[in-house]
C-alpha cells in the first residue's frame, strides 16, 4: 500500500470519526442513525472514487468500519469528533467542496435519522460548520 492509499483509507476512518461523534452526541447511536450512515455510505460514498483497502473493499466501507467499531467501544464522541478535526486541519486538500456537501449531507442525514436534531446534534454540526468556514 502506497502513502496515498493509506491517506486515503485514513480519510474514510476520519469521516468515520466524524459520523460516530454526530450519532454519540446525545450518548446514544440509534439504529435508525446507523442505518442512514449505511445508506448514505452506499448510495453516495462509494461513487466518491476506486480506492480499496488492503481487502479489496472499497475503502468507502472505512466509514462503516469504524462507525461500528468506535460505536462497539463506546468511545467518547468529542474525542471523535476532535480526531476528525486534526485529521481535517492537516489534510485540507482533501476536502473538495464536493466532499464537504457530501459530509455535510451525511452529518445531517445522521442527526435527522431520530426524531429529528437534538440540541447535541445541532451543537456537533455546529462545530464542523465552523472547521468547515476555517
Amino acid at each position: 500500500m502506497n502513502a496515498t492509499e493509506k491517506i486515503g483509507i485514513t480519510f474514510y476512518q476520519s469521516l468515520g470519526k466524524l459520523f460516530y461523534a454526530i450519532a454519540a452526541s446525545d450518548k446514544i447511536v440509534r439504529k435508525t442513525e446507523y442505518t442512514s450512515l449505511r445508506n448514505l455510505v452506499k448510495s453516495e460514498w462509494l461513487a466518491v472514487d476506486d480506492l480499496e483497502d488492503e481487502f479489496g473493499a472499497d475503502a468507502a466501507f472505512q466509514i462503516e468500519i469504524v462507525f461500528d467499531w468506535l460505536d462497539y467501544s463506546e468511545l467518547n464522541a468529542e474525542a471523535s469528533f476532535n480526531d476528525f478535526a486534526s485529521f481535517f486541519n492537516e489534510n485540507k486538500s482533501l476536502f473538495t467542496n464536493k466532499i464537504k456537501q457530501l459530509i455535510w449531507k451525511t452529518a445531517n442525514s445522521i442527526a435527522d435519522a431520530f426524531s429529528g436534531k437534538n440540541k447535541s446534534e445541532l451543537m456537533m454540526l455546529g462545530r464542523l460548520q465552523l472547521i468547515f468556514e476555517e
